[in-house]
């Protein structure tokens, strides 16, 4: 009788830990593709503040989805696909306020 509570239990955290391996980067998949909608949208928008806080951010959960046993690759292919994203934003960015000094 004991052996099955055990198992049971051992089978419903085992269940929430994949509910958490499956749901936490789906919800987060919302961040690249904000960032590349905004792609479409004039480069004057954009935060270099928020645009660094959003590279730096990735760039820690990449390493924690990785370093996680087991592996997360769905959180780290929406955080590696967010730096992309991030990275061109922040390049959109530069050459906008390159231009504007080259005309000013």
């Amino acid at each position: 009788m004991t052996l099955k509570k055990g198992f049971l239990k051992t089978r419903n955290r085992r269940a929430r830990a994949a509910g958490c391996h499956f749901w936490g980067p789906v919800a987060n998949w919302g961040l690249p593709i904000a960032a590349i909608n905004d792609m479409k949208k004039s480069p004057e928008i954009i935060s270099g503040r928020m645009t660094f806080a959003l590279c730096c951010y990735s760039l820690t959960f990449m390493r924690f989805a990785y370093k996680v046993q087991p592996r997360n690759w769905l959180l780290f292919a929406c955080h590696a696909t967010n730096e992309v994203a991030q990275l061109i934003q922040g390049g959109r960015l530069i050459r906008h306020e390159m231009s504007k000094k080259a005309s000013a």
